[in-house]
């Protein structure tokens, strides 16, 4: 993920879908398609834990495909 931090502040600033996980309440996972990237045509999943006192992004990765989780957005 070394030079996709812009890539990873936009996803979170400008997602195409936002899901509530299914494991916890607090995680939601951001994605934003890119036709280009270091794998590929993916989705940028970033995966954020949000209802605590100081929010943080757990991880970010490409994948092909959007996970399971409730639909936010």
């Amino acid at each position: 993920m070394e030079g996709q931090l812009p890539r990873i502040q936009e996803t979170l600033g400008e997602p195409d879908e936002i899901l509530m996980s299914d494991q916890d309440d607090s995680v939601y996972l951001y994605y934003k398609q890119y036709s280009t990237t270091p794998v590929t045509e993916k989705y940028l999943l970033v995966v954020a834990k949000l209802d605590i006192e100081d929010p943080f992004v757990i991880t970010a990765f490409y994948t092909d495909r959007i996970k399971s989780g409730r639909s936010i957005k």
